[in-house]
């Protein structure tokens, strides 16, 4: 049973289910964080134990390789992927409203459960590796899942077979991900051989140098984030954004904000003298002035 939506639960998944949860690729600076879930009924842990599973690091690749064709094909075990790309977890991390990375693995891991349950599988245990503090992260998985029963422990992916499973599927996933990848970028020297993708990779140290651009900063490969690449950057064009400038010398007063966002959602006291101003053009922003920027109310 693999990660496409089956169109018939085997019988097992209405029994008692167990499932484990892990990540590949968190430290990189380069591809995808892959999050990975495996999940079987309760009566079949002792089976699952026999099967070889290992915590992924600890295995060769073509180990994992074979493991993960294994449970493919396996009738007994249902699995998952959640593939986050470069530029989400950039984009996330760089926000005005910054999103952490633990707050996106814990949205993943969320969204992995979330996933199966809508499947109609019955999880009623569910082991992840910790995240941030073990306890709050427990807490605040079984605040919202409050039938499971969730273990977060440090080396989840050494203790319980159902997670090292787990960590099989997502690192052979990221692993086949950053094989596959398909560079968007058409610059004559690019090229594949950024190694590990861990920032300290000689290979991938080297590839981030050849690949720096003064202006457009790294190939999407690259997460923009990791405080790694701002050493490759310290040479790199300045860029003035003409908002942010606004924002910083008070162009754009607080008062004048919060009237227009009054206006649009039409809590404005006064309809006429809102109009006023918008027609005077004062106390509006400099940039919608030097742009001779009007409000349209009818298309």
């Amino acid at each position: 049973m693999g990660s496409e939506l089956a169109l018939s639960l085997p019988k097992w998944a209405s029994n008692p289910c167990i499932m484990g949860i892990d990540e590949a690729g968190r430290g990189p600076v380069l591809g995808p964080m892959v999050y990975g879930c495996l999940y079987c009924a309760r009566s079949y842990q002792n089976t699952l134990s026999t099967l070889e599973f290992a915590d992924s690091k600890t295995l060769k690749e073509q180990k994992r390789e074979e493991l993960f064709e294994d449970l493919k094909v396996n009738e007994s075990i249902g699995w998952a992927v959640d593939i986050i790309d470069p530029r989400e977890l950039s984009a996330k991390m760089l926000n005005k409203n910054k999103i952490n990375l633990n707050e996106i693995s814990h949205d993943s891991a969320i969204g992995l459960i979330t996933r199966v349950l809508n499947l109609g599988v019955l999880l009623t245990e569910v082991y992840l590796d910790t995240v941030g503090d073990p306890e709050k992260y427990r807490v605040k998985l079984s605040e919202r899942f409050s039938s499971i029963k969730f273990i977060v422990s440090k080396k989840a992916d050494s203790i319980y077979p159902v997670v090292s499973g787990a960590s099989i599927v997502a690192k052979v996933t990221r692993d086949r991900a950053l094989r596959e990848w398909e560079l968007e970028e058409t610059a004559e020297n690019m090229q594949r051989n950024f190694g590990s993708g861990y920032p300290g990779d000689p290979q991938t140290k080297a590839w981030l140098e050849n690949h720096k651009h003064s202006v457009f900063g790294f190939p999407t490969l690259v997460r923009f984030s990791w405080g790694t690449c701002n050493s490759y950057l310290k040479d790199g064009v300045e860029v003035l954004w003409e908002s942010d400038q606004m924002d910083e010398d008070g162009s754009c007063s607080s008062r004048g904000k919060r009237q227009l966002k009054l206006s649009n959602v039409g809590f404005t006291s006064s309809k006429r003298r809102s109009e006023e101003i918008e027609s005077s053009g004062k106390g509006r922003c400099k940039f919608l002035e030097a742009r001779k920027l009007e409000q349209v109310t009818h298309f």
